[in-house]
């Protein structure tokens, strides 16, 4: 089996197996907030009486957070993990990672099932309106995912007219892609999937975070970036949790901001990059 190809299975397998667990639509994350209102701001307390912390993700996004496919349990390693890894350590308890689609994470987030979620989620209107979110770490932007023999034939949003533009469901990329004029935009359970789809030529191109689109370039030399500029489409990411948890809102900050000065993300940006590569082998 081509690496390209196994390195997809095994992140659509992690990712698309537990997608059904839930859906990502505003309307479900406002009544699942509405419902846990009862419970904002006992999070802290919540969290330690449990000796854990629940960290929900959506692997499948190295170097953010991706399965680990050596290891016995196939647990979810990368940047986001460690950081959550120091979390768990400044509160004193043990780590729960849950690995699910990304439209169940949102709502799994308001719902209570997760304590916090992380994984390249990025703040939006529609988000903050009902969940909390930390300061911003490592930006970057959306850029366009093509087959390499097409990398010329798109050079501005323009040349997607008529073209059909895949992303993972309910993130911010999706948003991007349906902004493009005269585009279909396609919502895919996760990234491995979209890219299948786009091997397979029945996607156009897909839009990934920058960072996120380097990985998958490393290992699919059939694949490239095009020169084509999304407007506004620069992308941060933040740990989300339920709103009114300014107490553990206040060690994650810190955490964030301790991390950004040092230089630690970028650190782990290139050190989990080589692991995916590896990895992917």
């Amino acid at each position: 089996m081509k690496k390209s190809v196994k390195f997809a299975l095994l992140g659509l397998a992690a990712a698309g197996a537990l997608l059904m667990a839930g859906c990502g639509d505003d309307k479900g994350i406002a009544k699942s907030a509405a419902s846990g209102e009862a419970q904002q701001g006992q999070l802290m307390e919540t969290i330690k009486k449990r000796g854990k912390i629940i960290v929900g993700t959506s692997s499948g996004y190295p170097p953010y957070v991706f399965v680990d496919s050596g290891s016995a349990d196939k647990k979810v390693i990368g940047l986001d993990i460690e950081m959550c890894q120091q979390l768990a350590d400044k509160l004193g308890v043990k780590m729960e990672v849950q690995d699910m689609g990304f439209s169940a994470l949102l709502s799994s987030v308001t719902a209570g099932k997760v304590d916090i979620a992380v994984g390249g989620v990025s703040p939006t209107p529609e988000r903050e309106k009902v969940m909390a979110f930390s300061d911003k770490y490592l930006p970057t932007e959306q850029k366009l995912l093509v087959l390499k023999k097409n990398q010329h034939v798109y050079k501005t949003a323009a040349d997607l007219k008529g073209k059909t533009i895949g992303a993972e469901k309910s993130t911010t990329q999706e948003a991007t892609a349906q902004k493009v004029e005269g585009a279909k935009a396609l919502g895919l359970s996760s990234v491995p999937d979209a890219i299948l789809q786009l091997k397979n030529e029945k996607l156009d191109g897909i839009v990934l975070e920058g960072v996120v689109a380097k990985q998958y370039l490393i290992f699919n030399d059939d694949l490239a970036l095009a020169d084509v500029q999304f407007e506004g489409a620069k992308k941060v990411s933040a740990v989300a949790m339920k709103k009114g948890n300014d107490d553990l809102m206040k060690i994650i900050n810190e955490i964030i901001k301790k991390d950004t000065e040092s230089g630690q993300f970028e650190k782990w940006v290139d050190q989990y990059s080589k692991i995916a590569v590896e990895k992917a082998k």
